[in-house]
């Protein structure tokens, strides 16, 4: 019995995938998100999980999460090392993009794992848009089986687990529903995030949330 909790405990603790952090590979695209208290390096797997993929490059090409924050740490009752942490555009509705398809892990086969990046969602499908979250230990109930659709995981943590613990170690407060106690008492800043591999593709149009601020910083 001691040896399978070891075993258990050591697959919780392991990342989902091993892929360099210093180099690109072939179907990934690598994101550093930069933030107040360090920097985490994210793999987005655009084989797998293309529209998934695609919105968030498109979310950090237009520097959508430039400035916007991680505000949630969810930590595991039963052991607080473990959990979940959330970040994006919160409800900052000038950031988004329209929702977009749902891609379950059942299709993807990226299941949810140790250092794994997903979308966060509104309880209905189709729905993800602007917010993500990183999980700290297999956390399997987050994918889809059955009738239940689950979460759209789209890629793994190569750089940066130190900080993302860091974060879900944050002291929290507030909150409603599931989110219950959860919300960062001082939201961690997001100061930027920028792909590491390929070429840059941002959205066309009016970007709302950058109207009026090159006046403000001239002030």
């Amino acid at each position: 019995m001691r040896l399978l909790l070891l075993l258990l405990s050591m697959l919780a603790a392991s990342p989902a995938v091993a892929l360099p952090a210093n180099r690109p590979t072939p179907g990934y695209t690598r994101v550093a998100i930069e933030t107040s208290v360090g920097t985490i390096t994210v793999a987005v797997d655009r084989k797998r999980a293309p529209q998934t993929s695609a919105n968030f490059l498109t979310y950090v090409d237009d520097g959508r999460f430039d400035g916007v924050t991680f505000y949630r740490a969810a930590r595991r009752k039963s052991d607080p090392r473990f959990g979940l942490i959330q970040g994006g555009i919160d409800t900052d509705a000038r950031r988004s993009l329209p929702p977009i398809p749902h891609e379950p892990t059942s299709r993807t086969g990226i299941r949810h794992l140790d250092a794994t990046l997903s979308m966060a969602r509104p309880n209905r499908p189709n729905s993800a848009m602007g917010n993500f979250f990183i999980t700290i230990g297999a956390t399997p109930n987050m994918d889809a089986r059955g009738e239940y659709i689950g979460y759209a995981a789209f890629g793994h943590v190569v750089a940066g687990m130190d900080v993302v613990r860091r974060i879900l170690a944050a002291q929290t407060c507030c909150g409603s529903g599931p989110m219950r106690g959860q919300m960062i008492v001082k939201p961690v800043r997001i100061l930027r995030a920028r792909r590491l591999d390929g070429t840059p593709s941002p959205s066309h149009g009016v970007k709302p949330w950058l109207i009026g601020l090159n006046k403000r910083t001239a002030r």
